[in-house]
Parts: C-alpha cells; sequence; structure tokens
C-alpha cells in the first residue's frame, strides 16, 4: 500500500470552533480589567477585525456575559459568569456547609480563613470568611491558587489520590513545574503524615499559613481550608496551636466518613 501518511490535526486544532474561541478570548480579556475596555481597546489587544470584536460583544451583551457603560463606550464583565459559577452543585455542595464553619472559626481563631478547591492543574479560592475587629490578611473568592508554591497548594497536592497525581504529572512532563514537584516531594510526605501544613508563607512575609485537607472517604483531599495567620502584637488572641486544632475540628466535620 503506497501513499503519504496523513497525520491527524491535535485535537485542539481538529475541533476548532472559531466564534467560541473569539467569544472566550473576549471574556479572558476582560476579566483582568475592572475598568473595562472600548471597544477600540479590545480590537487592538486581540488583533481581530472591528466587525468580528463588534459582532460577538454584541452577543456577549445580548446574553449578559459582558455590559456595556452608560456612556456606551466601554464594556466590561457582568456578574454572570460568578453566578453561574456558584450555581455548579459540586461547589455548591462544597461550600454550603463550609461557609458557617468557617465563620465560626473566624470568630473564635480571631483569624480569617479560606477554602481551596482544585481546578485543573492548579485551584481556585471558592470561600472565604472573615475575622471580626478591623485587622485581617485575607485572599478574595476566585483567586486562582499555585499548586507548587503555596501552602494550600503543598496541601492539595500531598493528599491528592495517586491516580489524579500521575495525571497531573503527566501534563507537567517537559515543564518546569515536574522538577519544582519532585524538590518538594519529601516535604508533602511530611504533610501527609502529620494530617496538615504549617509554615511560613511563600508570599507575604510575616503570615505563617495553617493549611489543613477536607478528605474524602479514602482519604484524599477533596479540598483544603487555609488560616493566613497573622501575629497581632497591639491585641493577641489565640495562638497558632488553638488556630490549628480549631482548623482541624473544621476539617474533620467537613470531611467524609
Amino acid at each position: 500500500m503506497s501513499g503519504t501518511l496523513k497525520l491527524l490535526p491535535e485535537p485542539e486544532e481538529r475541533y476548532r470552533a472559531p466564534a467560541l474561541d473569539k467569544g472566550l478570548d473576549i471574556i479572558e480579556l476582560l476579566s483582568e480589567q475592572p475598568g473595562g475596555l472600548t471597544r477600540a481597546e479590545i480590537v487592538k489587544a486581540m488583533g481581530r477585525s472591528p466587525s468580528e470584536v463588534y459582532r460577538m460583544l454584541e452577543r456577549l451583551v445580548a446574553r449578559d456575559y459582558v455590559g456595556r457603560s452608560l456612556e456606551g463606550d466601554r464594556y466590561a464583565l457582568t456578574m454572570k459568569l460568578f453566578a453561574l459559577a456558584h450555581r455548579h452543585p459540586p461547589l455548591r455542595r462544597l461550600v454550603t456547609p463550609a461557609q458557617p464553619l468557617m465563620d465560626d472559626f473566624s470568630r473564635q481563631a480571631r483569624q480569617s480563613c479560606h477554602l481551596v478547591a482544585p481546578e485543573g492543574g492548579d485551584a481556585i479560592v471558592v470561600a472565604h470568611a472573615s475575622c471580626p475587629g478591623n485587622w485581617e490578611f485575607g485572599i478574595r473568592i476566585g483567586a486562582p491558587i499555585d499548586l507548587l508554591q503555596t501552602g494550600s497548594g503543598e496541601t492539595l497536592l500531598a493528599f491528592t489520590a495517586p491516580e489524579a497525581l500521575s495525571e497531573l504529572l503527566s501534563r507537567w512532563e517537559g515543564s518546569e513545574r515536574l522538577p519544582m514537584f519532585r524538590s518538594i516531594e519529601t516535604r508533602l510526605a511530611g504533610h501527609r503524615a502529620k494530617g496538615y501544613r504549617t509554615g511560613k508563607s511563600r508570599q507575604v512575609q510575616g503570615i505563617e499559613d495553617i493549611s489543613v485537607p477536607i478528605l474524602s472517604p479514602d482519604g484524599h483531599a477533596l479540598a483544603v481550608l487555609t488560616c493566613p495567620f497573622v501575629h497581632r502584637l497591639d491585641a493577641p488572641g489565640p495562638k497558632i496551636a488553638d488556630a490549628l486544632s480549631l482548623l482541624k475540628d473544621v476539617a474533620a466535620r467537613l470531611s467524609l466518613s
């Protein structure tokens, strides 16, 4: 049998949907612009023709994913994507019971805390509880969390199911993330042995992170609770050991037995 062997295109090329790609490109662009952008700025940033961008913008406005300013010259994301994300059943099932327990933790520990769930090859903050008083350190809901360079991320990795971890490492093959993971494997084993992680924040000086996993029946992480512990000088409160004990109790109540 003769002839030239035709290589199949990569899946992401084989199933292209240009119109959908344009819409998603606009949404992702606007997600990084709290003040919105004019149509001309969107056209320039995307490198597409004005007519292409205009048609897509009008559809996104009609479907309420994008809003137009009162003056009509700027476009910004609406709250629709946020609302859709919080209607997603698995997320709602996680956050609904967690929020009152997190609020109670913050009142007792006098510290903020947040809930982190895995998302693709990283993670995302899905809930937050503020401590009483005027001072706190917190992280906003929806913030992306790096698995390799944060306390929450390390804790998720430490308690990730073996098959899920194997898939993740395959995705990191050939990138700088794989050797980064290899460099912290011993540390991850220590977190597993203790059942939690404590340590200095790798992002903010003076903060000590306390991270405890919420576990599935087979002992793997569904999510992670993290308290960015702030040492108050003016109004000392519960110590780190006390906050850890309280956070472990919350995680235990949310874990599936």
